[in-house]
């Protein structure tokens, strides 16, 4: 038998409740090379077991953003599971026997800066091809804020995908610096947003709108308008 403390206690339940807590630990969450598809060949599972151990993962991304995306991947079929995603879900748990003592750590921190990474998985669900978007936001050295979720619409360029996940993760910081103004918290550096697409970069700093880039104007002028905003 296998014991764990009270601190990892959900997760340990988590495991007892779906019989994984002998289950051999792997060190990801996902594969890599198996993309999980909707209409896949494998027979259909138990649904609502299914829906149970992905209602409860979704309740541990709350604490645990390293499985953030495996359970927003695994969340599309609950609709339709199959043996391949009951599969999949139980490599996720398997993973969680692996880092049950993995944890956030929330400590002082020598500054207040508000430190954001944005990034997009341009076409990555295989049966639309639309794109998702992912921030993760820190204050200082402690992550405050993280999401991982679908695009409305599919884009046709990578630059595309990181531009609307940008707007998105924009949205977010502005909420938390409102929300540091109304406990009268000053934010004594301008929060930073960090992509790693260098056509968003360039888009985020060029005074002028490219007429290719209509399609997401809003978006455009939305960045526009923030980052003149953190300059005057």
């Amino acid at each position: 038998m296998v014991f764990f403390s009270l601190k990892f206690k959900f997760i340990a339940e988590l495991l007892s409740r779906f019989n994984m807590l002998e289950a051999k630990g792997v060190s990801t969450p996902m594969s890599t090379t198996e993309p999980l598809l909707l209409n896949n060949g494998s027979p259909p599972t138990n649904a609502k077991e299914y829906r149970q151990v992905i209602g409860a993962l979704q309740y541990l991304t709350n604490t645990r953003p390293n499985i953030l995306i495996a359970v927003n991947g695994l969340a599309q079929f609950m609709h339709l599971p199959s043996i391949k995603h009951w599969q999949a879900a139980k490599r996720l748990l398997s993973y969680l026997k692996q880092t049950i003592t993995l944890e956030l750590h929330i400590s002082p921190s020598e500054t207040t800066r508000l430190t954001t990474y944005s990034d997009a998985d341009w076409g990555g669900d295989p049966d639309s091809r639309v794109s998702a978007s992912a921030y993760i936001i820190f204050y200082g050295s402690i992550p405050v804020s993280w999401s991982f979720r679908k695009q409305h619409t599919i884009a046709r360029s990578s630059t595309e995908a990181e531009y609307r996940a940008v707007a998105s993760t924009v949205a977010e910081l502005n909420w938390l610096t409102h929300l540091h103004n109304e406990l009268h918290l000053s934010l004594k550096h301008t929060p930073i947003v960090l992509c790693e697409n260098i056509g968003v970069t360039y888009l985020c700093k060029n005074q002028i709108f490219h007429s290719r880039m209509k399609h997401v104007a809003i978006d455009f002028h939305f960045i526009r308008d923030q980052v003149e905003k953190k300059l005057k």
